[in-house]
Parts: C-alpha cells; structure tokens; sequence
C-alpha cells in the first residue's frame, strides 16, 4: 500500500548529479558525496524558465553547499523528446548514480521500468505517483493551493471581470492549477468569465502567444499560464500589446513555478519603465529534491511513498508581486484559511 506524508519542506533546496543530453557532463565515479543523483529533464529542459529550471536551481544550490561541482556530485541528462526518456534514465542508472530523478508525468512510463530493471537504484519522480515499487519515490505537489491564491489575486486586478488560464497539455497534473484557479477567482467574484485554453505542447511558444492574443482580444486582462516553453509566447504576447499602450492600460502575465517577474519587464507607449508579471506561483522542486536526497544519504530512502508538498509545508506558495494592497490582504486570508483547513480547494 502507498504510504502518504505531507512533509515540511520551507526554506529547502536541492539534490542531483549528471550529464546532458546523451553526452555526460563529467565523471562522477570519484565524488565521495553518499547521494550521487542525476536529474532527467522534460523536452524544455533547464533554463525553460519553468518547472525544469527550478529543479535545476535548486539542485546546483545543493550541490554547491556540499562543496560539489556539476559533473562531480549533481548534474542532468536533457531529453529533447519522449523519444530520449528511455534512453538517459538507462544512462543514468549505469553512471553510478543511486538516485535518479524524473520530472513531470510525461516521464512516468520510463521510470517505472528503468526502476524495474534497476532495482539497486532509487528513483525520485516529480509530479506523478508510482506505487508499489519499494525503489521508487513519488513527490506531488498541491498546486491547486497556489492556484487558487492566484485566483484571488487576479479577481482582484481584472478591471474587465474576464481573465483567462492558458495550460501546456491537458493532464492531471496541470488540471489542478485550472481548477484552483477557477476556485480562487470565483471565491472573490462568481461573474468573472475564466477562459480556459491549451496548448496541447509545453514546448510551443507560438501556440501559447495565438492563445494569448485570443484571450487578450476577447477581454482578459490577466493570463494565468502553466504552460512551461509554451507560456514564453504568453509573455512575448503581453509584451507586443503592452508596448502600444501607455503603463495605466496594461495587460497582466501571472508567471508558475518560480519568480518569472523578470520575464515582464518592458517599456511603456509613454516611455515609462514597466513590469506586466502580477506574480507568480512557486513550487519548490528544489525543495523535494534536497529532502529525499538527504534521507538518502541518510540511509532512510522512502520508497514506495508519496509526498504531498503544500501551502502549510512550504512547497507551494505565491510571491508578492506587484498586488495591491487589498489583494494581498485578500491572498494573506486565503492562504491562512487553506492552511488551517477551512478552505478546501478542488483538484479536478
């Protein structure tokens, strides 16, 4: 029977150790490190400025406080299509690795058998559940949570009473951030319209700017996207229409998975210096990472587990921004009422 735990994770970042692509990054078979884990990545890899980057960060922020280097301790294999998955977990079982990491559902079919084949080797994955394998870990996250906070904060801004969600692919996991979302708006507000699209890839940056534009020109004027590669044309969108307009006019991006506030910066039709990310929704991979590749090296590997990472732990959560100051009183209620329970916020 798969075991459930929620665990604290606030203030955590992360474990790993690898190569890239098929090629590796540096011998690893002399590190003295007890965890010598590499990370497999999705097709957007690790500077999508997304849920890979994050993982990645927070891996080289673990990795550096152990006074290790990429290649020597922690580093990635990047799958550049579903076609690479079999291929770099195979790799990265035969590297020396103990603990090899998946991130995203997409990934769940390799993992299961590389686990199979691999029995002396643990298995992290990211964002999916595998049970009954007693060498494979499944760490999930409560997204709808966040989700749900940055409803709020966009009822909250929308002056048109219309916002929109723009997902990469139709999946369980990217459901929670729809449906959270949905709640958190219509918490505030029943009449607001949510219009909801995908992309159907997490890598297709022009699909995600067509639907932007769509939603834009439709009436939204705050965009939620958990759409990973795909989100880029959300904010390449928000960014052409912000520019022709004067800063008091402009249009919201809000960012997932980390700070993507860097992503909004532009200059106004009035020559002004401006930002159009409202605020992003953080999941801390990195976080999940560091926590099993401790009880790892620990000796007290979880497998056959699943760890549920939320608001009350710190696994998800969401930044300030740019909020005014009656969304985030509005947020800061939010969050205190799903922590404590009375809040209970729909996954599906």
């Amino acid at each position: 029977m798969n075991k459930k735990a929620i665990l604290a994770v606030a203030g955590l970042a992360v474990a790993t150790l690898g190569l890239v692509a098929c090629g590796q990054r540096g011998n690893t078979e002399n590190t003295e490190t007890k965890v010598k884990a590499t990370l497999v990545t999705g097709a957007g890899g690790v500077d999508d400025k997304s849920f890979s980057q994050s993982a990645w960060e927070g891996l080289e922020a673990w990795g550096k406080s152990q006074g290790l280097s990429e290649g020597n301790g922690y580093g990635y294999y990047q799958s550049d299509s579903e076609s690479d998955y079999t291929n770099n977990f195979e790799q990265a079982a035969t590297n020396g690795s103990n603990l090899v990491i998946g991130i995203g559902f997409m990934v769940k079919n390799a993992v299961e058998q590389a686990a199979k084949d691999h029995p002396e080797v643990n298995y992290l994955i990211i964002d999916e559940v595998i049970e009954g394998q007693d060498n494979v870990t499944s760490a999930t996250f409560a997204d709808q949570e966040a989700a749900y906070l940055a409803g709020v904060a966009a009822a909250k801004t929308t002056e048109k009473k219309q916002v929109g969600f723009i997902g990469g692919m139709e999946s369980e996991v990217v459901k929670r951030f729809e449906k959270g979302f949905e709640a958190g708006v219509h918490s505030v507000d029943p009449d607001i319209k949510v219009q909801v699209d995908y992309a159907g890839s997490f890598t297709d940056a022009s699909k995600g700017k067509s639907l932007a534009q769509a939603q834009y020109a439709g009436g939204a004027d705050v965009i939620y996207h958990a759409a990973g590669g795909s989100g880029a044309g959300v904010f390449k969108e928000a960014k052409d229409l912000n520019e022709t307009r004067d800063e008091a006019d402009k249009v919201w991006v809000i960012g997932v998975d980390q700070d993507q506030s860097a992503e909004g910066e532009y200059t106004s039709k009035d020559g002004k210096k401006a930002n159009f990310v409202l605020t992003s929704t953080i999941k801390e991979v990195g976080a999940a990472l560091k926590d099993v590749a401790e009880k790892t090296s620990d000796g007290n590997f979880p497998g056959n587990q699943t760890i549920v990472y939320g608001l009350k732990s710190g696994g998800v959560n969401l930044v300030t921004g740019q909020l005014s100051s009656d969304a985030k009183a509005a947020v800061s209620d939010a969050k205190e009422a799903i922590i404590a329970g009375n809040i209970n916020v729909p996954e599906k």
